[in-house]
C-alpha cells in the first residue's frame, strides 16, 4: 500500500487536515493544541493501522512547529514546506477556493506530487533558544504597549504610578532574560561560533545576531542562500497588472514574519555603516527606486551575508569576494 499522505493546513487555534489513503480521502478539523495533537495521532493511527504518513504543512512560523514536532516524534515522515512553493503549486494548478480544508487539500496534493524533503526538528538547543528569544520579544512588546499608554493622554497619578511601576518591572524582566541568552549562547559552542559570526556583519550586534539566530536556528541547515531568503518571504516576486506589460517587483512575504521584523532595525544601520549594502543601496537609487526598495534589499542582503559568514566559517570581511558576493 503506498503511504499516506497528510496535508495539514495550520491556523493559531485550529489545524484542518487532509489524509490521503489511496482513493479515499479524508478531512477533519483538530485544535491546535497537545489535546489536539494527541487527538490528531490517534486519528491517523485508526484510519491509516499505524502506518507511518507523510505530512506536509507550510512554514508558518510559531503556529506549526509543535504539531510537527509532535508528528516527528510519532515516527511520522514531516515536510515543513515554504510557503512560496505551495503558492506556485497552487497557480499551477489553477487553485481559487481560499478555505481551510481546500487549503489541506492542496497542501497534501502538492506533498504526493513533489515529494519534499524530510524536515529535521532543530536540536534541544535551539528549541530552548528559540523559545527564550519570543519570550523576550513578547516582553519587549508588552513594555512598549504600558509606555504608550503612559504617553497618551494625561493618566491620573494613581494610573501613572501602575504602569510606571510596570515598565520598570518589565526592564528588570528583559534585561534577566537577554542574560539568559547570552549566557545559554555562550554555553553551546556552534550557537556561539554562529552568532560571533553573524556579529562580524556591521549592521548586526549582539541582540539582533542572537535574536535571528534563535528565530532562524542553525544557518547551515538550508541548502544555500536563496532557500534561506525565501524562508524569510524576502525573495522579490514579479507583479503585472491586468494585461499591461508594464511590471514591478515586491517581496514576496510569503515566509516567517518574525525573521523580517528582527532584520528591520538592522538593515537600516547597515544601510548608514556596511560598505557592501551602502553600494546596494546607492545602485538601487541610481535606478530610481523607492527607500522601501533598499531597505528591503539591504534586508535581504543582511541574511545572503549571515549565510555567507556561517557557511564559509569566517568573519565578515567586505573585500573577500566569497563574502561581497554572497548569495548573488
Amino acid at each position: 500500500m503506498a503511504q499516506p499522505i497528510l496535508g495539514i493546513d495550520v491556523a493559531k487555534a485550529t489545524l484542518a487536515v487532509v489524509l490521503l489513503l489511496g482513493s479515499r480521502t479524508l478531512r477533519k478539523e483538530f485544535a491546535n493544541s497537545a489535546a489536539g495533537h494527541a487527538s490528531l495521532l490517534a486519528w491517523l493511527a485508526h484510519h491509516t493501522c499505524g502506518q507511518c504518513v507523510h505530512a506536509a504543512l507550510e512554514a508558518t512560523g510559531v503556529y506549526g512547529e509543535e504539531v510537527a514536532l509532535a508528528l516527528h516524534q510519532a515516527g511520522h515522515t514531516v515536510s515543513v514546506v515554504n510557503p512560496a512553493k505551495i503558492a506556485a503549486y497552487a497557480q499551477s494548478q489553477g487553485a481559487r477556493n481560499k478555505t481551510d480544508a481546500a487549503d489541506a487539500a492542496l497542501i497534501a496534493r502538492y506533498c504526493l506530487k513533489e515529494q519534499p524533503a524530510a524536515w529535521t526538528p532543530p536540536a534541544p538547543e535551539v528549541r530552548e533558544l528559540r523559545a527564550l528569544v519570543r519570550q523576550r520579544q513578547a516582553l519587549v512588546e508588552m513594555r512598549q504597549q504600558e509606555a504608550n499608554r503612559l504617553s497618551d493622554g494625561a493618566p491620573p497619578a494613581s494610573v501613572r504610578r501602575v504602569l510606571t511601576a510596570h515598565v520598570e518591572f518589565l526592564d528588570t524582566q528583559i534585561a534577566a532574560l537577554e542574560q539568559q541568552i547570552d549566557q545559554h549562547i555562550d554555553n553551546h559552542d556552534e550557537l556561539r561560533r554562529q552568532r560571533d559570526l553573524m556579529m562580524s556583519i556591521k549592521g548586526l550586534g549582539r541582540r539582533a545576531a542572537s535574536d535571528l539566530l534563535g528565530e532562524i536556528g542553525d544557518l547551515r541547515s538550508f541548502s544555500d542562500s536563496r532557500e534561506l531568503v525565501a524562508y524569510a518571504g524576502l525573495n522579490p516576486r514579479e507583479f503585472r497588472s491586468g494585461t499591461s506589460v508594464h511590471k514591478h517587483t515586491r517581496l514576496s512575504k510569503q515566509g516567517n514574519a518574525r525573521v523580517r521584523a528582527l532584520l528591520y532595525m538592522p538593515a537600516l544601520t547597515a544601510l548608514q555603516h556596511n560598505p557592501i549594502i551602502k553600494a546596494l543601496r546607492d545602485r538601487l537609487v541610481a535606478r530610481g527606486k523607492a527607500k522601501m526598495a533598499a531597505v528591503g534589499a539591504a534586508m535581504r542582503k543582511l541574511l545572503q551575508l549571515m549565510y555567507g559568514v556561517v557557511k564559509q566559517d569566517r568573519p565578515f570581511d567586505p573585500h573577500y569576494a566569497g563574502h561581497a558576493m554572497a548569495g548573488a
